[in-house]
């Protein structure tokens, strides 16, 4: 079953929602409610959204989340039954601290297309399109520079490659610079990072780390539509972690994952709302009743990428923006 291209606005206004609520709390130190604010406006909209959705990607368990969780049923219960994955705040701690590349990030694929990643960790390589096929997560730091910048046509000295500043990626880091490799360090946020790799106003080539394995698959659901590539490992801790991902249906926990594996089919739709200003998006901007976001849309049936500038009349939004704007002292 394909999904309706209608459904990629649809997708931007759940986006959207999530993005208005969550940036009222930029700057202020307070991470859980930037999150749940996230959360309960993206969950809100989904209401109203014509499918039959099932979340396989989100806040976590069902015991663990009062929403968002893994296995709710989301939409209005039309057809088409689609995989929902979603992050509705990538980036608390960016947002907590007015810091960039804070995100609301929305995919979505027919039923069963989607890895059920479980939420652990997964080494990960990503490229864009123009690298695709050339990356090796088996192969050394080197080797995939090279790789990459014979792709791209440019000297290993004029890559540039992004990862989290984490302990665990100081060896990759020094090896970076020791190639000579312009390194682009992030705080948090791995889903944006991967995607700068597949944008050339972006300026990033690579990506390399381990980070969340859920973000893994919304960053490949974003990089099937833009013609890029990631392949990923899950990295479980204990047997349980390796139960829960036989369970996803994966005999070898810590098989090589490509981007068949990670996306499969090829009607995939991805959409992502700015919270704070980032190398992709514009952040929120509010002017007393009225607010802009700036947003991202793909498909990856058509290949069509757009960004939408929207200007949001606050008084005549649903409940959910007056909500998130009483925390203001304005308001």
């Amino acid at each position: 079953m394909q999904l309706e291209r209608e459904l990629a606005l649809e997708f931007v206004r759940v986006t959207e929602a999530a993005a208005l609520s969550a940036g009222r709390f930029m700057g202020r130190g307070d991470k859980e409610a930037a999150d749940n604010a996230a959360v309960e406006a993206m969950r809100m909209v989904f209401d109203t959204v014509n499918i039959d959705g099932v979340v396989v990607i989100g806040e976590g368990e069902m015991d663990e989340a009062p929403m968002l969780y893994i296995g709710e049923k989301v939409g209005t219960g039309a057809l088409p039954q689609v995989d929902v994955a979603v992050d509705p705040l990538e980036g608390t701690n960016l947002v907590a601290k007015g810091l960039p590349n804070a995100l609301a990030v929305v995919a979505a694929a027919p039923r069963n297309c989607l890895l059920h990643a479980p939420d652990i960790y997964m080494d990960k390589i990503a490229v864009g399109p123009r690298a695709a096929g050339c990356i090796n997560l088996d192969a050394s730091v080197e080797e995939n520079v090279r790789c990459v910048a014979e792709a791209l046509n440019k000297k290993g000295q004029d890559v540039t490659a992004i990862i989290l500043e984490r302990p665990r990626h100081q060896h990759i880091i020094e090896e970076l610079r020791r190639l000579g490799t312009r390194v682009k360090l992030i705080s948090d946020g791995d889903v944006s990072a991967a995607i700068a790799t597949a944008l050339d106003w972006t300026g990033v080539d690579i990506l390399f780390g381990i980070g969340g394995a859920p973000e893994g698959v919304l960053a490949a659901a974003a990089l099937c539509c833009l013609g890029g590539e990631m392949q990923g490992r899950l990295m479980p801790e204990d047997e349980e972690d390796e139960a829960r991902i036989k369970e996803m249906g994966l005999q070898d926990p810590r098989q090589l994952l490509t981007m068949k594996d990670l996306v499969r089919g090829d009607d995939v739709i991805f959409a992502a709302t700015g919270i704070t200003d980032g190398d992709l998006l514009q952040g929120v901007r509010y002017f007393g009743s009225k607010a802009t976001t700036h947003s991202i849309v793909m498909r990856s049936k058509t290949g069509t990428v757009r960004l939408i500038q929207a200007t949001h009349q606050l008084d005549k939004k649903p409940r959910y923006v007056a909500r998130s704007s009483s925390c203001s002292p304005r308001a």
